[in-house]
């Protein structure tokens, strides 16, 4: 099973910016369509943005404009590049691999807390 380690979580202030990282263990994150989700206190999983493997991406509504996401395939890394940070941006973020088959990995998660 593909293991996912994210890092850079950290606390900033409101409008600053965060740069995540997740890597990925294994030969195929070539093949994986990359996501990142966050989870705030006592709110579902939300899916913030998403790069396939060609580097098609999308994003939340909530975040166009102030995030984005690549990827390295050599490296076999996703990175989620956070800009003017806003206190609601608080939240648990998940890096996750999908390949639309047996493929579905979650990291462990990395906080990322935005004060006012």
């Amino acid at each position: 099973q593909v293991q996912l380690v994210e890092s850079g979580g950290d606390l900033v202030q409101f409008g600053g910016s965060l740069r995540l990282s997740c890597a990925a263990s294994g030969s195929a994150f070539r093949l994986y369509v990359m996501n990142w989700y966050r989870q705030a206190p006592g709110k579902q999983r939300e899916l913030v943005a998403t790069i396939a493997p060609r580097g098609n991406t999308h994003y939340v509504d909530s975040v166009k404009g102030r995030f984005t996401i690549s990827r390295d395939n050599a490296k076999s890394t996703v990175n989620l590049q956070m800009n003017s940070l806003k206190p609601e941006d608080t939240a648990v973020y998940y890096c996750n691999a999908r390949d639309g088959g047996a493929v579905d990995a979650w990291g462990q998660g990395t906080q990322v807390t935005v004060s006012a």
